[in-house]
């Protein structure tokens, strides 16, 4: 556990209400990132199947491997008779599946003839989950809930706003080593050994947690092609690494990228770091409670549609709880198409990535909406970094 009982309680409530909105009987969570949000459970257990079962009143139940729910009885705020392991025999067997047995013992939770909601589309809720657990409740009808929880999620707590404070302080520690560090001729996996340490290590105040996403470093011809991470080449002069990575706390991840150029940078590079850096002073004015996704994309739309650039993809999305593979919460998105009205207490990694053919430029910042504005979780320059 990592928070007060009030405040599970409260993640509780809202959940629950939302259920109720979707007329569902329950609701079988999967995402770890949803289970960390509920009951403050957190271990590298989610490789084989676990799930919460959310009643539409009452309490939690939470199921996963044996083994591992020893420890969850310490690790959680469910209470030991809530917390149900599943026996070590049904793990990666062919001929059977865990969510048969669950959905056995969760019969008695949940009313017959009733929907129960499913998260359709999380990472770890496999096609053979599914169908063990409609073949396992067959008075019940399996609906998609979408991403109910993620939703409730959306909107971060004081708490929880301190926990990406604190996350943002290791992003910024983790970038300044990233960007001393990086130098020619020197290996990428070492600096990204760098990198590791310093979100492990964290502040003086507060250690690093593991990251959802490892850090990624497209360098050179690869730079414009995100999400590449390293290799063992040694960093040369003349070329520029776009370097994005997270501080992470109690699961809260700040997101942040920046560019990094060994040498004297070419003029095309030097010109779309400046627009990219008055496209992001652009983009972070219009965020404010009030303002919608499509807003946000159409400041960045104005600053570089004269310069002759477009950007498809979109500027940002909403961060908190991360797991991997994935810091997103798969909410809001700040994009031409999302009419979703932002609103406070919500937080976001915006990302202007702009990834051109065989180069590229990173510049975010991971921020939280307040009732006039924004707030930056770290503070970092926005230019080019450059390394001669």
């Amino acid at each position: 556990m990592t928070a007060d009982p009030a405040e599970y309680s409260g993640r509780l409530r809202r959940v629950q209400q939302r259920m109720q909105g979707q007329s569902l009987a329950a609701l079988v969570v999967c995402d770890p990132a949803n289970i960390f949000y509920l009951t403050g459970y957190d271990a590298w257990s989610f490789y084989t199947p676990q799930c919460l079962v959310v009643p539409a009143c009452g309490d939690p139940h939470l199921f996963l491997r044996a083994m591992d729910a020893v420890g969850a009885v310490a690790l959680c705020n469910v209470a030991a008779e809530r917390i149900h392991g599943y026996p070590e025999d049904l793990v990666h067997r062919p001929d059977t599946h865990p969510f048969t047995w669950i959905a056995t013992a969760a019969r008695a939770l949940i009313p017959a003839g009733e929907p129960v909601g499913v998260e359709g589309d999380a990472n770890y809720f496999s096609p053979r989950a599914y169908f063990a657990l409609a073949d396992g409740l067959p008075a019940n009808r399996l609906v998609d809930a979408g991403e109910l929880v993620n939703w409730v999620r959306l909107i971060k707590s004081p708490y929880e706003i301190g926990q990406l404070r604190i996350a943002g302080a290791i992003a910024e520690h983790a970038m300044r080593t990233a960007c001393e560090r990086i130098e020619v001729g020197r290996r990428q996996c070492d600096l990204v050994a760098d990198i590791l340490t310093a979100q492990t290590t964290g502040t003086a105040g507060h250690g690093g947690d593991f990251p959802a996403i490892v850090p990624m470093l497209p360098t050179g011809d690869g730079s414009g092609t995100p999400h590449c991470t390293w290799t063992d080449r040694p960093f040369r002069d003349g070329e520029a690494t776009t370097i994005e990575l997270a501080g992470v706390y109690g699961r809260y991840h700040a997101p942040l990228a920046r560019t990094v150029m060994l040498g004297e940078p070419p003029q095309r590079l030097a010109e779309i770091a400046k627009i990219t850096a008055e496209a992001m002073q652009a983009t972070l004015a219009e965020i404010r409670p009030g303002a919608t996704g499509a807003c946000v994309h159409r400041a960045f739309d104005e600053v570089i549609r004269p310069h002759g650039l477009r950007k498809d993809s979109r500027l940002g999305y909403s961060i908190g709880i991360g797991f991997p593979p994935d810091w997103g919460e798969r909410t809001v998105s700040l994009r031409r198409e999302d009419t979703t009205e932002l609103a406070a207490g919500m937080a976001f990694h915006v990302i202007l990535g702009m990834w051109m053919d065989g180069w590229g430029y990173e510049l975010s910042e991971p921020i939280a909406l307040t009732p006039d504005g924004f707030e930056r979780f770290t503070n970092l320059p926005h230019e080019l970094t450059i390394r001669r």
